[in-house]
């Protein structure tokens, strides 16, 4: 893979990972819309193990109470706020875990790569984002994060196994339905997000070297490492827009575009 191949892939992944965006779709898009060849897997898992760096470091507090949390839960002890908060991060991962075993083991996943799902995917993502960020009234924090909302943001984050449809985008339009802020929408989603990236990076990578086809070297390492920067950036830009106010809006407006766009292109 030549040296642009990765330094865009590695940006375009860090960049849209975390944004609601959709990161699978961009991914995706870059060689269907440019004819370059595609990254395959073992690129792939590089630069997703980049911005599951870049996540741990950026909530390094938080992850530190999940950690806290899980030992907790090992020691059956129930009743610490770490506790409860690792508890429920991982009962919001199962639906998607499973899903995301039943579309690799039934070959499903491969027909949802069409320009035509990620467009409409991504334009009616964006709108259904819009009608639920207007609520000016939605104020809930971490406290309000139970039972109900950590199931109900479970199930939202395994529809996002569908390209386009974006997982930190459909977790927030789920967490500000449900009445969070939006900053702590967003921390609640990107948390929700790491066992993701965990479990979807260990699968990836014990089926390449099963293939014998790892080998870690420069690129990787270098691929990683970018992608790592960029999510970086995008998750301090972002998050710093949430805390000063700023509406998801900027996010629905590329959406549209982008999905409008690709619609466009699909049936002309």
């Amino acid at each position: 893979m030549s040296l642009f191949d990765i330094v865009v892939l590695a940006i375009i992944q860090g960049v849209t990972e975390f944004l609601p965006i959709s990161s699978s779709a961009h991914l995706i898009l870059w060689p269907l819309l440019t004819g370059r060849a595609d990254q395959g897997v073992t690129m792939d898992v590089a630069v997703h193990f980049g911005t599951l760096i870049a996540v741990c470091l950026y909530f390094r507090g938080d992850v530190a109470r999940l950690i806290t949390g899980g030992i907790d839960l090992l020691r059956l002890r129930f009743d610490t706020a770490d506790a409860r908060l690792a508890l429920l991060i991982g009962v919001a991962t199962v639906p998607a875990v499973l899903a995301g075993l039943v579309l690799k083991l039934s070959g499903l996943d491969e027909g949802l790569r069409s320009m035509e799902i990620i467009g409409w995917s991504t334009l009616l993502g964006g709108i259904l984002l819009w009608l639920v960020d207007r609520r000016d009234e939605a104020q809930l924090t971490e406290r309000a994060f139970g039972w109900p909302a950590a199931i109900a943001m479970g199930f939202a984050q395994a529809t996002a196994l569908i390209p386009g449809v974006s997982r930190s985008g459909i977790t927030m339009t789920m967490a500000r339905a449900l009445g969070f802020r939006r900053d702590e929408a967003a921390r609640l989603a990107l948390l929700m997000a790491i066992p993701i990236i965990l479990a979807a990076s260990v699968l990836e990578t014990a089926g390449v070297i099963t293939d014998g086809a790892f080998v870690l070297g420069a690129e990787l390492m270098f691929g990683a490492a970018l992608s790592c920067l960029a999510a970086l950036l995008a998750l301090t830009v972002m998050m710093r827009m949430f805390r000063q106010n700023w509406t998801m809006l900027p996010f629905v407006i590329y959406r549209v575009i982008l999905g409008a766009a690709l619609l466009a292109l699909v049936y002309s």
